[in-house]
């Protein structure tokens, strides 16, 4: 069985895989994560995804590797990680009794025994809907929680859920950033047996 490499230094994607009880490891694949021109925010997850599976892959050619990504958009534009206070107080009331979507891309690559790339990948998507969120309660959340490293100045695994009127979902790990259901049925593609 090949080693299983999931190209991400993102803490929750590493946790989420841990729930699979298998044994991994994680690279960091340093890509250029700007959206190129004319691509959807969907569009952007699945090659982000495919462009750091593909990148680990070609170091170590005996290993299966899992690149995921997640972009997310409000009426089609690409919403950043806020990376500051101030700009995650402006997502959140932008944010505020929206729907916005989380676009999960997911892919996994090896190189097959004729030395050829060999890929597959996915998108999900997760639709959040906001709560009407006042500025107090935004306040307090990005006081508690600090989220300036997450799409959307929020987590989803922690308090965020709380800023939420309703997620819309086929696989509820999505919203994370890692979308289990969809990862065993591409290991399972690719004969990595889980069980």
């Amino acid at each position: 069985m090949s080693h299983l490499i999931l190209a991400s230094s993102s803490i929750y994607k590493k946790e989420l895989l841990s729930r699979l009880q298998i044994s991994f490891r994680c690279e960091s694949p340093h890509i250029d994560e700007s959206p190129q021109s004319l691509e959807t925010p969907p569009m952007a997850a699945e090659r982000l995804a495919l462009a750091k599976a593909s990148k680990i892959a070609a170091l170590y050619a005996d290993s299966l590797v899992i690149g995921a990504d997640q972009i997310a958009d409000q009426n089609g534009i690409f919403i950043n990680k806020p990376k500051s206070h101030e700009q995650a107080i402006k997502q959140l009331q932008q944010q505020s009794g929206q729907t916005i979507l989380f676009h999960s891309g997911l892919a996994l690559a090896r190189f097959g025994p004729n030395g050829t790339l060999e890929c597959q990948s996915m998108v999900n998507s997760t639709q959040v809907t906001f709560k009407k969120l006042t500025n107090e309660t935004i306040e307090k959340y990005l006081l508690i929680e600090k989220p300036y490293d997450c799409a959307g100045s929020f987590k989803a695994e922690g308090l965020g859920i709380s800023l939420f009127s309703e997620i819309k979902s086929t696989d509820p790990s999505s919203l994370i950033g890692l979308p289990l259901i969809d990862l065993c049925t591409l290991l399972d593609n690719f004969n990595y047996k889980i069980i």
